[in-house]
């Protein structure tokens, strides 16, 4: 349950559409809920906008789709990121109306939707090979209420691919930047807008690479102002970091 349905629970309790003592059973979802193996914080999206999210890495399918179904039952949105075919399998027995997003393996099903953030988030990747972790950034932003554009290939082996959408990277109010290899393309970005640009390292590349060791620790060290920068393969959190930048863009102006 988020703010704009908290919100109209109360008015109809006002108007006498609703009456106190049922008002209050739906309130009590609001609590964690307990379900043997995992505990399901339903009050997150009051507190942060955006209701829980699924790690699927690491779950059976049936532990995704009993936390998937009880989220969706609560009226909250379900997101779970980096499931499999067969995770999304159980998760439409009980969530019929779930969507699998195969390129960033992620699960969605639609609830409450948030308010429309006015402004844009910019999605970009090195090279193609970024595009999962670059798509499971922009499906995040874009579940949090953003338009999100998507700028693939760009990375800075042809760096006239960048410059050519030049004022596409001005127009945003916060970019994620994907890239493997060297890391670099954040850097440079960094050094031509003045909006927040959320690095996210990749773990492409060859050996020297080390898994994206490599890129993670040049954005971490770039010398460009205004980069921050996720975990590698990270894109949910980019995303995530992403659409509230632009939310609190929109709210307070550019």
């Amino acid at each position: 349950m988020d703010e704009a349905t908290t919100t109209a629970l109360l008015q109809a309790v006002a108007a006498g559409a609703v009456t106190p003592a049922e008002a209050a059973q739906r309130l009590k979802r609001l609590d964690v809920e307990d379900v043997g193996f995992a505990r399901i914080d339903h009050h997150r999206s009051l507190r942060k906008g955006f209701p829980e999210v699924i790690y699927g890495s690491g779950k059976t399918p049936e532990q995704i789709a009993t936390i998937a179904e009880r989220l969706a039952a609560a009226g909250q949105t379900v997101l779970a990121t980096r499931c499999k075919g067969a995770d999304f399998e159980a998760v439409r027995e009980r969530v019929p109306d779930a969507v699998y997003h195969p390129v960033p393996r992620c699960i969605v099903a639609v609830r409450a939707s948030p308010p429309r953030a006015p402004g844009t988030v910019l999605v970009a990747t090195g090279g193609t090979t970024d595009i999962p972790v670059a798509e499971e950034a922009a499906l995040t932003a874009e579940l949090t209420g953003s338009t999100v554009e998507r700028l693939w290939d760009v990375g800075v082996a042809g760096i006239h691919r960048l410059l050519a959408n030049r004022e596409r990277l001005l127009e945003a109010n916060a970019l994620v930047v994907v890239a493997g290899m060297e890391g670099a393309l954040p850097s440079v970005v960094g050094g031509l807008v003045d909006r927040p640009v959320i690095a996210v390292p990749t773990s492409i590349g060859y050996g020297a690479a080390f898994g994206g060791i490599a890129a993670l620790l040049g954005m971490l060290t770039s010398c460009a102002p205004g980069i921050l920068v996720v975990n590698i393969d990270n894109g949910f959190g980019a995303g995530y970091a992403a659409g509230m930048i632009n939310r609190m863009a929109g709210v307070t102006g550019p």
